[in-house]
């Protein structure tokens, strides 16, 4: 088969719609490397991984006007390119789709990873919510199949983007293989020393935006009386301030480190180095550092509902992400249980293999099978 790929993110998005990209691709080009993929993209200049698969080409705009209005070609444009190259499939790794690919005689996907623009709206734009939850629209119309990576994405799918039932596939994602290595004591002292780490701590990861409600862990320290460090990993936003008056108002000012450009190759070890990975989100789609805990051994507390049960299993403990009583609680249990810990541990570990490279590989190529079939 020849495949396209929307790879916009692969190449130029640091968080988790790239990350997502840049595992399908890997895996896709590795697993079944008899197949041909073509990664469509405005620009290459920001590639955050390696290609060096030889069933693997890279298309960009050749013309002027593509090159100055890369949104547009990347809409309307790539569909000569998707012809030319006479591909089989072109699937939209990010929720969208070129505009008249159902008349351009290729078969099509979307990848739909959440609706939270549209459940959360007082967090984005009204412009950006507005064009995009156009876009989701469109791509689940047209679609000849759509993934969600989660029942719960399945759900938001019909709720808010009018999707077809019948035609949705839930794939669920799998994480870089990295968080799968084994990670060594030199490891964890190599990374604590980079990062002035301590020897025990808590740990968060996500944007440090509203709905990742990293407060909350605050609220459970300075509740809880704990005087266990937190570190939070992430690119921050506005939100910051307000958790600067948090920790400012708790005293927590020496306990809590940020860490805004760590490396990606330090995750394992330090996820593994963590007492246990808090992940109090309202609402995901998915929740990958959940997964990236499990797979590196490390105990985790999430939110109760939504997708976090799909991606925890009984591994992980859940909590109310308004309760910040009961996150204490939990916390608490974690740190003094030590039998607790090493259930969780195996649990995890367990569980992850749901999400194992081979089963999300085989998962996708069996969709892409079965559409060529029909």
């Amino acid at each position: 088969m020849i495949i396209g790929y929307d790879a916009k993110r692969a190449f130029c998005n640091r968080r988790g719609l790239g990350n997502f990209s840049r595992d399908i691709i890997r895996l896709m080009s590795h697993y079944y490397s008899d197949n041909h993929y073509f990664l469509f993209t405005p620009s290459d200049k920001k590639a955050l991984f390696p290609l060096d698969e030889q069933c693997v080409t890279t298309l960009m705009p050749t013309k002027s006007i593509d090159k100055l209005f890369p949104a547009f070609w990347r809409s309307y444009g790539l569909l000569k390119d998707i012809k030319a190259n006479k591909m089989d499939i072109y699937h939209g790794l990010s929720q969208e789709l070129p505009f008249g690919i159902r008349s351009n005689g290729v078969k099509s996907i979307v990848t739909i990873h959440d609706a939270i623009f549209v459940r959360y709206p007082e967090l984005y734009d009204p412009y950006y919510r507005f064009v995009f939850t156009q876009k989701n629209r469109y791509s689940c119309r047209v679609a000849d199949r759509i993934v969600a990576i989660s029942e719960q994405t399945k759900r938001d799918c019909i709720e808010f983007f009018n999707a077809d039932e019948k035609k949705i596939d839930v794939v669920y994602q799998g994480c870089n293989a990295i968080f799968r290595n084994d990670v060594t004591l030199d490891d964890m002292e190599s990374v604590r020393n980079k990062y002035g780490l301590p020897q025990q701590f808590l740990l968060t990861v996500g944007a440090i935006e509203r709905r990742k409600n990293m407060g909350i862990i605050l609220d459970a320290m300075h509740q809880g009386k704990m005087d266990v460090p937190l570190v939070i990993v992430g690119g921050p936003t506005s939100y910051m301030k307000e958790l600067h008056k948090k920790i400012t108002n708790y005293s927590l000012d020496s306990q809590v480190i940020f860490l805004h450009q760590a490396a990606f190759e330090d995750f394992p070890a330090m996820y593994h180095a963590a007492s246990c990975m808090i992940y109090p989100s309202l609402f995901e789609g998915f929740g990958l550092p959940i997964l990236e805990a499990l797979c590196t051994g490390t105990p985790v507390i999430t939110s109760r509902g939504g997708c976090f049960e799909e991606t925890g299993g009984d591994a992980a403990l859940y909590i109310d992400p308004l309760n910040a009583d009961e996150l204490a609680e939990v916390i608490q249990r974690v740190l003094s249980d030590s039998g607790l810990r090493k259930e969780m541990i195996v649990k995890g570990l367990q569980h992850a293999e749901l999400f194992a490279d081979e089963r999300v590989a085989h998962s996708m190529m069996q969709i892409y099978a079965n559409l060529m079939m029909e």
